[in-house]
């Protein structure tokens, strides 16, 4: 089975690194086609992997075909595409707000297509990807594209097309949402007289040690929270001004805003 991908950037390498180090694909069976010739160079020297000459001769010579261009010239290669489109392909879109009825209309009416949003913590390997198929792609379609996401994170599998705006505004988004959380919480204590330095370690692993907390234990984010505080302590004092500060509305309305976004996206 020979795994194609149209567009070698960031999320397509780590989609390629992934699957060549869990042992899904070998190099022999992955190729790339991209406009910047000097990706496809960085992937052979990476990876080993060969170029194809252009997008149509990837697509009649693979059997998944990975959608990695950006949504503003996603039309142009579907078009560029479709008379390449024989029905063997399976088409896997990693395209934001492009949805599955905007690519199987461009592909054409044989196309079997699955869409997925992952994020760009699967470049380390703890990516998160949702998934959801097209109304030509069967279940063993949708099976066969999570496989793809597999070495890289975990893999979320729905049945509603409408929920893939959330999850844009949630696991898309929510990764700089984080980053942004880490960068406050350095600054608040640097202006306390950390360094720099300290102060990243001691944010970075914190927040680590609160994600591994929330997955491993299966405790609500609520019951964990109080089992951190205590009645007139540290964490109360902070909690008391993250809520003066109308953090948590604020957040979720960073979450909303994204979504909306996605949804805008999605109408072209």
């Amino acid at each position: 089975m020979r795994i194609g991908f149209i567009g070698a950037g960031n999320m397509a390498s780590a989609l390629a690194r992934g699957l060549l180090a869990s042992r899904r694909g070998r190099p022999r069976e992955v190729w790339a086609s991209d406009a910047d010739r000097r990706q496809l160079r960085r992937w052979k020297r990476l990876y080993g992997v060969e170029a194809a000459a252009d997008n149509a001769s990837l697509v009649r010579g693979s059997v998944v075909v990975v959608l990695a261009v950006k949504p503003q010239v996603m039309h142009a290669v579907l078009a560029e595409i479709r008379p390449a489109v024989s029905g063997r392909q399976l088409f896997v879109s990693v395209a934001a707000g492009v949805t599955t009825a905007r690519l199987e209309g461009g592909l054409g009416p044989v196309a079997r297509v699955v869409r997925a949003m992952p994020n760009t913590p699967a470049l380390v390997g703890a990516g998160m990807t949702v998934v959801v198929r097209g109304k030509r792609a069967t279940l063993a379609d949708e099976r066969l594209a999570a496989t793809l996401f597999d070495g890289v994170g975990d893999v979320l599998h729905v049945r509603d097309e409408s929920l893939m705006d959330a999850v844009t505004g949630l696991s898309g988004s929510g990764p700089a949402f984080v980053y942004r959380f880490a960068q406050a919480l350095i600054a608040g204590a640097v202006e306390e007289g950390l360094s720099v330095a300290h102060a990243r370690r001691l944010a970075y692993q914190t927040m680590r040690g609160a994600a591994l907390m929330l997955q491993e234990t299966r405790r609500s984010p609520e019951e964990l929270c109080a089992m951190v505080t205590s009645p007139g302590g540290t964490t109360l004092a902070g909690l008391r001004a993250l809520d003066e500060g109308g953090f948590a509305p604020t957040v979720a309305a960073a979450v909303v805003a994204a979504t909306r976004r996605s949804r805008e996206l999605a109408r072209g």
